[in-house]
């Protein structure tokens, strides 16, 4: 037995797919199964893949500690535990790593939170090379700890994931695209209907109800708010953000987004070029609101605009007139712009994600139009674009806050020019266009930015 991988009745572990670099084992050889400390053990996925996350606190004298796992489900089986009671368990199969060997074992989760020890390691786990030898003590050498010091600041495990598309529209092709894309990388995706929200608002409890039924907590939420539902839905995924969830844009950063007047506010504080644009709300200001961006042609638009809806190309400084006038007649909030004469009815869309640009369409307007977006006609084709231009289109996502955008740039006789910042952009038109899977490289970016580390909410008096 020279050759024998020996192990002592107490050894440092560590689980590389479950995040946890070091957890104190006790060998036990009289107990058959091995058994991991787990709390707020909650299945979720499909029944016939159930994937199970739980809470480990893995330092015994820091309850204050959590690290949140997920993994497979392999069983759910009844155990006896050493003091006679029997219980039903989730059964999950991790490599565990001691010392220089790793291998795979089947752990049920229970919670261990009185025992000195997070983890028992049964004889089922032992393989026929291991010999224990009960008078010796970490015999495979000794971890610490204090491996949890940066844990906060350590790139994510990645684990199954549950993930949450907020949408009104299920069955689009964004929403399909990012269930498909995170489905295919062993992620669990679930549409929630933004309008069938109830929010509960507990400092001590915040939960989100559906048609009634509360919500679990999701790891991840992607919205995907549409602009009738701007107001309610950011109240929703501040909602998500109260109960842990990691969103892929937050709501403040959706909110500047939509706000076309505060988004170009906040453009220019950020020295960033876009089309000269001017705002007033008194009707005596139409002359100075079509001087201030060099007078006709120009661009009058409704802050709430989507889709080149509420666009309107005012060719002379007479139509000019007539549609701010009409405009404030119908009590509406717009913005008068620069119209970019040379752009010649084309835009370029840049797709950012995570602070670069993974994606890029120009769209031209059909014959006698000047709106490009392709709801309204434009059509879609490749387009390189310059240094400056990618620079334009990270810029302007950053300065909002937006961890992924469209951004909508014109290309000027002074350089790229920012139309707009869309938080919630398509993925059809530039996914066709480019031949990019920029759906797997939301997914991906998600992976690593959910947090695997919670610190535990402090109480409520």
């Amino acid at each position: 037995m020279d050759d024998a991988f020996l192990l002592g009745w107490e050894e440092w572990a560590a689980f590389p797919k479950l995040g946890l670099p070091a957890v104190k084992v006790k060998v036990d050889t009289g107990a058959r199964t091995s058994a991991l400390h787990a709390v707020s053990v909650e299945p979720f996925g499909p029944l016939d893949k159930p994937q199970v996350r739980f809470i480990l606190h893995p330092v015994p004298e820091k309850p204050e500690i959590e690290v949140v796992c997920s993994a497979p489900a392999v069983d759910r089986r009844e155990v006896t535990s050493s003091n006679g009671e029997r219980e039903l368990r989730w059964v999950i199969e991790t490599p565990v790593k001691i010392g220089e060997r790793e291998w795979p074992v089947e752990l049920t989760l229970t919670n261990r939170e009185t025992m000195a020890y997070r983890m028992l390691l049964g004889r089922q786990a032992i393989r026929e090379d291991m010999v224990v030898n009960p008078g010796l003590s970490h015999a495979q050498g000794e971890l610490s700890y204090d491996l949890y010091k940066d844990f906060p600041r350590r790139r994510p495990v990645k684990r199954p994931l549950r993930i949450a598309i907020l949408t009104r529209e299920p069955k689009n092709y964004s929403s399909q695209r990012l269930k498909d894309a995170a489905e295919t990388r062993g992620h669990v995706v679930e549409m929630v209907n933004t309008a069938r929200c109830t929010l509960a608002i507990d400092a001590a409890d915040p939960k989100v109800y559906y048609d009634g039924k509360p919500l679990p907590a999701y790891d991840a939420v992607i919205p995907r708010i549409g602009a009738s539902m701007t107001s309610y839905g950011m109240a929703v995924l501040r909602q998500f953000s109260m109960m842990g969830a990691y969103c892929l844009n937050t709501s403040e950063a959706i909110g500047a987004s939509r706000d076309k007047l505060y988004a170009h506010q906040i453009l220019a504080r950020s020295g960033i070029a876009m089309p000269v644009t001017a705002f007033a709300h008194s009707p005596k200001d139409t002359g100075n609101l079509i001087s201030h961006v060099g007078s006709a042609p120009l661009v009058v638009k409704l802050l709430q605009s989507t889709q080149g809806r509420g666009v309107v190309l005012a060719e002379t400084k007479k139509a000019a007139e007539s549609v701010i006038d009409a405009f404030r007649g119908l009590e509406a909030n717009f913005i008068v712009q620069e119209f970019v004469k040379e752009a010649d009815g084309a835009d370029i869309r840049c797709f950012v994600v995570g602070g670069r640009v993974v994606a890029t369409m120009m769209r031209q307007a059909e014959e006698g139009e000047f709106r490009s977006n392709l709801h309204r006609g434009g059509e879609a084709k490749k387009v390189r674009i310059t240094k400056e231009e990618r620079s334009a289109a990270v810029r302007a996502t950053k300065s909002l806050g937006l961890s992924v955008a469209g951004v909508d740039l014109l290309r000027s006789s002074t350089g790229p020019k920012i139309l707009e910042v869309n938080s919630s952009p398509g993925l059809e038109g530039v996914e066709r266009t480019s031949g990019k899977d920029v759906a797997g490289l939301i997914v991906e970016y998600l992976e690593t930015h959910v947090k695997p580390i919670a610190r535990r909410r402090a109480s409520v008096r």
